[in-house]
């Protein structure tokens, strides 16, 4: 079975700095995958590049069999939308906007009809447990239901693969278990693929593999 992610061979530089520096790695439908090393390892610049946030110099990148580092910008960006899902440590929910129209944005822009995007949002944010939050706006809701919110914003378009970025970076300790649960949760009952970096040790320990990354190589 071919992975669902693949990367070969990625460098990346920005200036006179070389971030990473010939990285490959393969990801599984489902898995969880950590990656996990000191700050300055290349751990957030592999995620964008494996998310489309960024391109790398050079290098191979194929997500679902498509070769995303051939997408020209517009495609990419089409790509994006519709494959894949993001998590922030800063949620980056749009602050004028409630629970629920945070959520429907992805879908507003792949151009879902605006019935069909709210339903599949209210379902979505029934599962996560904020139905009673759907009208409230970020500044209202704490930061373990804005990451929830942000969630549910991630799998609107059903992605093929979610990318998080220290998602329990900002969570007290107990926020932060309920969030790798859900991670857990979604694989097991929607078989979600996810790709994390943290430093968070028991979110690692949760993952199916964790990936350590040093001076912007994947150690062995």
């Amino acid at each position: 079975m071919k992975p669902l992610i693949q990367a070969t061979n990625i460098y990346k530089r920005y200036g006179s700095l070389e971030v990473l520096k010939g990285v490959s790695l393969e990801i599984k439908q489902g898995e969880i995958v950590c990656i996990i090393g000191k700050s300055g390892a290349g751990k957030s610049t592999l995620l964008h590049i494996l998310g489309t946030l960024d391109r790398p110099e050079s290098g191979e990148i194929s997500i679902d069999g498509i070769r995303t580092d051939l997408l020209n910008d517009k495609k990419l960006s089409e790509f994006r939308n519709k494959h894949i899902g993001f998590v922030f440590q800063f949620h980056h929910l749009l602050p004028e906007f409630n629970a629920l129209e945070n959520v429907c944005m992805p879908a507003y822009i792949r151009k879902t009809p605006r019935k069909q995007a709210e339903q599949r949002a209210k379902e979505l944010l029934d599962y996560l447990g904020l139905s009673h939050r759907i009208t409230h706006k970020p500044s209202e809701l704490s930061g373990g239901e804005q990451q929830r919110v942000a969630i549910a914003r991630a799998l609107i378009n059903n992605p093929t693969a979610i990318f998080a970025d220290e998602p329990t970076g900002n969570l007290d300790t107990q926020t932060s278990s309920e969030l790798h649960q859900l991670f857990l949760k979604l694989r097991q009952e929607f078989n979600q693929t996810f790709v994390i970096v943290t430093h968070n040790p028991e979110l690692a320990e949760l993952a199916n593999r964790t990936v350590r990354m040093e001076d912007g190589l994947i150690k062995k």
